[in-house]
């Protein structure tokens, strides 16, 4: 799984004219899955996200989690971060999971990071979103989940 994490002050997604979904202060999480990923990583990916300290102390130091800041998570689901460009001018996306497989490993992702207490919002699978945020900082940050090891669930 790939995750690109954006701190903002506010987000929201817009499908076919209508919010689907918005948050103050927090994440917005633009979500790939590849078709090796499995229901482990996704908790991986959920709790290193709610755990990663990119949000500002007292001091002005990055030190809290969205957690400890009482943020909210945005997640929007995103094929397009698996497209390989390296050949010619079309990307590639025969590395991102199909709708089958990836559907349920963003649920697992969604539901993990709602399990530690966070308000989370989500886009709509599948449609053409519109994705509004005002980034903080900007503090983007790109995570992979680590490869499942043989034999591991």
């Amino acid at each position: 799984m790939r995750a690109v994490l954006q701190r903002v002050q506010s987000a929201r997604v817009v499908v076919a004219g209508e919010v689907v979904g918005a948050i103050g202060p927090g994440l917005l999480v633009l979500l790939g899955v590849a078709p090796t990923d499995t229901i482990a990583q996704a908790q991986w990916l959920a709790d290193k996200t709610v755990s990663l300290r990119v949000f500002a102390d007292s001091d002005g130091k990055m030190n809290l989690s969205v957690t400890e800041c009482r943020g909210e998570v945005l997640v929007v689901s995103q094929f397009t971060l698996f497209g390989d460009c390296r050949k010619g001018r079309r990307p590639s996306f025969i590395g991102a999971a199909p709708p089958e497989v990836a559907i349920p490993l963003y649920e697992a992702f969604v539901d993990a990071i709602r399990a530690q207490g966070i308000t989370v919002a989500t886009g709509q699978f599948g449609a053409m979103m519109q994705v509004e945020l005002i980034n903080d900082g900007p503090v983007t940050l790109i995570l992979d989940s680590p490869p499942e090891r043989e034999g591991s669930n």
